[in-house]
């Protein structure tokens, strides 16, 4: 039996990628400040200033694509786990998983317009347009009716002429070709794709060892601040630094409790499949009910962590959470072990990460804190609650799938403002007036709308044609 698809996870994955487009593509300086990262908006003047903390719905985009790839872990990894196949071989596609990523990152950030030209210019936004092109052969998932062969010389014919492409553009400046110059979000999804499959794997089927992996990786990154000690010889050894850093270990902080949540998931989209036709379900009041307790959680850290109304934030907190338990704790259908899971869970991550704020002076995305990792993973917890209930109890099938479809699909709509949307409005003659919208907070941002509105279309667009990219 073919169990049922984790719309939920799909949602969350669009999501994050969505609001990571609209949040670069937003006009800068004329929105308010909570509309861009804590640490780069208007009140430090447009430019990076760690000092400033709390966070804002921009620094929760990363950690949900991150929890989200977590909860990914157990469908196509365990899926494979369960069929028998060897572990060793999970762990040597994680690599090259790993590797395709990295090699992604590369590319795009060497084929974006403005590393091929400054100012931007004709010759270099249709070099993008080549630059997306040539990513379709390399990631597209090909017919599985295709010969193996057939697959392979398609993908290397295009990682050969990608890699003809990056030697002998002609780049802005004196910037030449350089495997340092990438994309970081792309390589720390590298990273996590390999040493988070890779603590998965050693660890299916027994969370409680994965979780305690965790105190190490905390252990190194708290003693690598004593100078001398092998602690900080760690951190910086790397035989590769353009494709590894310890410091990218961080973020499974997110990553592998968000592997027990997608466990969870996964054992509760089987249970609803084998549930009999009439058998119980959650009223429709009490689910609502649930989706806008989560979200209310998500909105009151959102507001309390960055006004710094912080024993506010945390009264109200403890409120919220004491009024979903009494509402889950009504749920009869087959989701009330598992919204009850995620409660305790992201509970128990949210008010540990609300503990630690003080911690490393305050909760920020940028240098990461202890506090930032919890935080956002008890969100991200909360944010699969709500969505289960719209995405996958009550499917709301028309804007969800807003969400859903570039979730499965989520590099295409990472790409393609860069590398597909700005570069057509250009060569259309339209980039002097979408460049002129930055006058007001609204035209700023309908400036981001209009963009990701087109990347989300190309990439739901793509799903609807199942050219996925395999990533």
């Amino acid at each position: 039996m073919k169990p049922l698809r984790a719309f939920s996870l799909d949602a969350l994955r669009g999501y994050a990628i969505l609001t990571m487009v609209l949040s670069g593509q937003i006009a800068s300086g004329v929105l308010p400040a909570w509309m861009y990262h804590a640490q780069v908006g208007p009140r430090s003047g447009g430019a990076f200033d760690p000092s400033w903390v709390g966070i804002t719905w921009v620094d929760l985009v990363f950690p949900f694509f991150l929890f989200a790839m977590g909860a990914a872990f157990p469908f196509s990894l365990g899926g494979k786990l369960e069929r028998g196949v060897s572990k060793w071989r999970l762990v040597w596609q994680s690599l090259m998983r790993c590797l395709r990523l990295a090699f992604f990152a590369i590319f795009i950030q060497h084929a974006y317009p403005h590393s091929l030209s400054q100012p931007q210019d004709v010759r270099s936004w249709c070099l993008a347009l080549v630059g997306f092109a040539l990513l379709l052969p390399m990631f597209t998932r090909i017919k599985a009716a295709w010969p193996q062969w057939v697959k392979w010389a398609i993908e290397l014919g295009g990682y050969a002429a990608a890699l003809a492409f990056l030697l002998t553009a002609d780049y802005a400046g004196d910037r030449t070709f350089g495997l340092g110059y990438s994309n970081i979000i792309i390589l720390v999804l590298a990273n996590m794709a390999f040493f988070g499959s890779v603590a998965y794997i050693a660890t299916w089927r027994r969370p409680l060892a994965r979780l305690a992996l965790l105190p190490f990786v905390m252990a190194i990154l708290l003693g690598s601040s004593t100078e001398g000690s092998w602690q900080a010889w760690l951190m910086q050894a790397s035989p590769a630094p353009w494709l590894y850093r310890f410091l990218f270990l961080k973020y499974l902080f997110i990553v592998l409790p968000g592997t027990i949540a997608g466990e969870w998931m996964k054992k509760w989209l089987l249970e609803r499949q084998q549930l009999t036709p009439g058998a119980a379900a959650t009223p429709a009041g009490i689910a609502a009910a649930t989706a806008l307790l989560s979200l209310a959680l998500i909105v009151c850290n959102l507001y309390g962590l960055y006004t710094r109304e912080l024993a506010l934030n945390l009264a109200l907190t403890a409120a919220l959470l004491a009024a979903l338990w009494v509402v889950v704790r009504r749920v009869s259908g087959s989701e009330h072990t598992y919204w009850l899971r995620l409660l305790k869970a992201g509970a128990y991550l949210l008010m540990l990460g609300l503990f630690f704020e003080a911690f490393e002076g305050g909760i920020r995305k940028d240098p990461s804190t202890f506090s930032y990792y919890f935080v956002t993973s008890g969100l991200a917890c909360f944010a699969l609650i709500a969505l289960s209930v719209v995405c996958d109890i009550y499917r709301t099938c028309g804007w969800t799938r807003v969400l859903e479809m570039p979730g499965q699909n989520p590099m295409v709509a990472y790409v393609a403002p860069q590398l597909l949307v700005l570069p057509l409005i250009n060569l259309a003659g339209l980039g002097p007036w979408l460049n002129s919208l930055c006058d007001t907070p609204f035209e700023g941002l309908m400036r981001g709308v209009i963009v990701t509105a087109l990347a989300m279309a190309v990439a739901s667009l793509f799903t609807a044609r199942r050219w996925m990219w395999r990533t």
